[in-house]
């Protein structure tokens, strides 16, 4: 069966499934597969269960005569496929987000701000891989004006891969830092795969919003020669400029087009590090002709979740929660910013290893304790960290750390929070 074919199809069941536990009336199962599963195993039960059509790739699932099983070549291919077959009925603005750090909250910034002149369909949560981004392209209808898509990478060709799917008609890249280097091998590895939505961008001849403040993407941007550029940033040769006036603990920042009156804005937002995603906020606001009062009115009201930089104050402690995902750039920027932090009460972290930096892992956990001095208390967690040459506080584990909360009850304590998801710090403000 091929795409347009399958389209139809999926025009008349117009509900996608790729969980065999969830198969509503009519809906269509794919059988994805995963490292410990395979969906095609689930098909059959999905059918049982309510679904029109099960999707497969490997013919031995399939009952014989049964017309409701489709057999494909590669189900994920074909799901990718589809997606994009869907996308590609909505001529609207599609703005493509990715970036070592920032991208979840530069997406829904834009995605707020946006808002407030359009019907905005955006990245629900972290679905920004090669499974997310399909199922996301799969909830545009007639009613969205615009589309905002987030895309994740932890290996070379990632973004690659997922731009020939979503075919964004704009974008922009947050940073490029030193994440996942286990999988792209280096640096370098991450600015070219980052890289890969310049490319796509320039090949489509579409526009870039660009930090202009950001030596390696503007350098990125000059190897490629882009020409449709908005650029953004905290120095005065670019489009719109911005800084930070306030931070304590919410930034409050100002920002204007060149040579233009200032505005200010006072945001729900923890660490001047955001300044960045707000200016790509503004500028993307801006040039589809969302007003001053709407920018300001969309950012003043945003409010973090998903333990990113969130403020928790609790009975006992003040406590700055980011234990989403961390790397050494996102790490760095959060110490740098609580360190300068003006408050009145004792500063103290905890801090979790830092996962998928391969070979690197060591040197670059060891460089974020050298980096610590400046905060009187902390607690390190996590066999990585466990590693390091210093003499702060060692736990193995999540668990260690909630006895020795229980036990000796932290109060009165200014407390930046931020590991890896995996190292499950989450679990501790409960606590404290």
């Amino acid at each position: 069966m091929g795409i347009s074919e399958l389209y139809n199809l999926y025009l008349q069941h117009p509900v996608i499934t790729t969980d065999s536990r969830n198969c509503p009336e009519g809906s269509i199962f794919f059988a994805l597969k995963g490292e410990s599963f395979d969906g095609n195993a689930f098909a059959g039960a999905a059918l049982e269960k309510g679904c029109a059509y099960a999707v497969i790739d490997e013919k031995e699932y399939a009952r014989e005569g049964d017309p409701r099983f489709i057999l494909t070549e590669n189900v994920l291919t074909t799901f990718k496929e589809l997606a994009r077959e869907h996308r590609r009925h909505y001529d609207i603005p599609v703005i493509g987000i990715t970036g070592t750090n920032g991208k979840t909250t530069t997406k829904e910034l834009v995605s707020a701000v946006l808002s407030e002149r359009y019907h905005v369909m955006h990245t629900e949560g972290n679905f920004n891989n090669d499974v997310g981004v399909p199922k996301t392209l799969f909830r545009m209808d007639r009613s969205h004006d615009v589309a905002v898509i987030e895309m994740g990478a932890s290996h070379p060709g990632d973004i690659r891969k997922l731009v020939e799917y979503a075919e964004p008609t704009c974008g922009l890249i947050t940073n490029v830092g030193r994440a996942h280097l286990q999988g792209f091998g280096s640096f370098e590895g991450v600015m070219q795969t980052k890289g890969e939505l310049y490319d796509y961008l320039k090949a489509h001849e579409a526009l870039v919003f660009l930090n202009g403040s950001n030596p390696y993407l503007t350098s990125m941007a000059q190897d490629r020669n882009l020409q449709r550029i908005v650029s953004y940033g905290q120095t005065d040769d670019v489009n719109f400029s911005g800084e930070v006036i306030g931070n304590d603990p919410y930034v409050r920042f100002r920002w204007r087009e060149l040579n233009g009156e200032w505005r200010e804005v006072q945001t729900q937002l923890v660490g001047a590090y955001n300044i960045d995603n707000l200016m790509a906020a503004v500028a993307v606001g801006k040039h589809f002709l969302v007003s001053d009062e709407e920018i300001r009115h969309a950012l003043e009201n945003y409010t973090p979740s998903n333990s990113r930089s969130q403020l928790v104050e609790t009975g006992k402690n003040k406590l700055i929660v980011d234990t989403y995902n961390a790397n050494p750039t996102s790490m760095a920027a959060a110490l740098d910013n609580f360190i300068g932090m003006q408050v009145d009460m004792p500063k103290m972290a905890i801090l979790g290893d830092m996962r998928e930096l391969g070979e690197q892992s060591a040197e670059e956990h060891q460089k974020i304790v050298d980096g610590l001095k400046d905060i009187p208390e902390v607690w390190l967690v996590g066999e990585e960290f466990g590693r390091t040459r210093c003499d702060f506080r060692k736990f193995k584990d999540v668990g260690a750390v909630k006895e020795a909360i229980r036990s000796e009850c932290p109060e009165g304590r200014y407390i930046l929070i931020k590991g890896s998801n995996g190292i499950r710090l989450f679990e501790l403000p409960e606590l404290l």
